[in-house]
């Protein structure tokens, strides 16, 4: 049997991949996460599923639930919010189905700072604004953050923030970003992305403190620092210039010619 690990996407039941879907339908076990995902991705098990949440479950819970099937010889399939490779504690699963010799496979799924980035109508890469992307959060409950992992270590950067699992730490952020990124930064927290219950709060570092008390959130909401959010009057990317000669257009073969031959007459 093999224990396949499927990202589910960031809530919308469509968002999750056709390989995710095609495993769900034909696994006779599915273990899920009920408090973060929606139950219509539950509509593509199959009928004679055995369904189990496993919000109330500890991770013994979970690895007998995994012993089980192996001993039944039954395929599971493990729905994870998001993608795997972030905050989905899936490497601490592995490390048990491994000592065990199970089989397992990872299926990415859409992350939820790209739904979040969809919601906002927002490339978060912007030319000579923003180029880099930094994925963090904040030290909690579950697990501490690493030594020089910080807010202040990445802002120094000027990089775009989204910064996960961690809507109650907004007055930190504040407090910590302010002096890198200047008070009038924009930043937009997005609840539940492609949830039907999305919505979005727009500020900057000076603001959204007062916006989010307007709009109180609990839980579920990726927050977005960065120059970029708000700009418009930027630069265009070469990429599409007419004069960018590359290589699926008129002229590659004989820049790459000249480039060659110039390298030639260098070396003589």
């Amino acid at each position: 049997m093999t224990v396949h690990f499927i990202g589910a996407g960031p809530g919308a039941a469509d968002l999750i991949t056709v390989r995710g879907r095609d495993i769900l339908a034909r696994a006779p076990v599915c273990l899920y996460a009920g408090s973060i995902m929606p139950k219509e991705l539950l509509d593509y098990c199959r009928p004679d599923a055995r369904i189990v949440d496993t919000g109330s479950l500890s991770l013994d819970d979970i690895e007998a639930e995994y012993l089980a099937a192996h001993r039944a010889g039954q395929d599971v399939a493990r729905l994870h919010s998001g993608d795997l490779s972030v905050w989905s504690a899936v490497a601490e699963q592995i490390r048990r189905l491994e000592k065990h010799g199970i089989d397992y496979t990872m299926t990415p799924g859409v992350p939820s700072f790209a739904a979040a980035a969809a919601a906002l109508r927002r490339e978060l890469t912007i030319p000579e604004v923003a180029q880099s992307l930094v994925l963090t959060r904040v030290s909690g409950r579950a697990s501490k953050m690493p030594e020089g992992e910080t807010l202040a270590a990445f802002g120094a950067t000027g990089a775009t923030l989204a910064i996960h699992l961690a809507i109650q730490a907004i007055g930190r952020i504040v407090e910590e970003l302010t002096p890198l990124y200047g008070a009038d930064c924009p930043v937009a927290i997005v609840v539940r992305a492609s949830w039907p219950e999305e919505r979005i709060i727009r500020g900057t570092l000076a603001t959204i403190e007062a916006a989010l008390a307007e709009e109180p959130v609990e839980r579920t909401a990726l927050i977005f620092v960065g120059k970029g959010l708000g700009s418009s009057d930027f630069v265009e990317s070469q990429l599409y210039n007419a004069d960018y000669v590359r290589r699926f257009r008129p002229g590659w073969d004989q820049m790459v010619s000249d480039e060659a031959s110039g390298e030639a007459k260098g070396s003589e």
